[in-house]
């Protein structure tokens, strides 16, 4: 056998779970957390993102990036958590 096949086949499922992508999930603090906001923005054109940006409840500082969908809901496609330096 080939000294690097061993290798590609410990790392194959490593690559093929990157490949599924599932939607975030709200958590607490997040403006979708509970369902969408009551609230329409009637204003921002359907594909407009904006960041949300607050602190959980261990102090990480979170940062939320939503597009307004054509419907006028959110989509929450990425987050980063910052934890803090100390």
């Amino acid at each position: 056998m080939k000294p690097y096949i061993v290798p590609l086949l410990l790392c194959a499922p490593l690559l093929a779970a990157c490949n599924t992508t599932e939607p975030l999930q709200p958590i607490p603090g997040s403006i979708t957390y509970g369902g969408q906001p009551h609230m329409k923005l009637t204003k921002s054109p359907p594909g407009a993102q904006f960041r949300h940006d607050f602190t959980n409840r261990w102090g990480e500082d979170v940062v939320e990036t939503y597009i307004v969908q054509p419907d006028r809901s959110l989509k929450l496609v990425n987050r980063q958590i910052m934890t803090p330096e100390g």
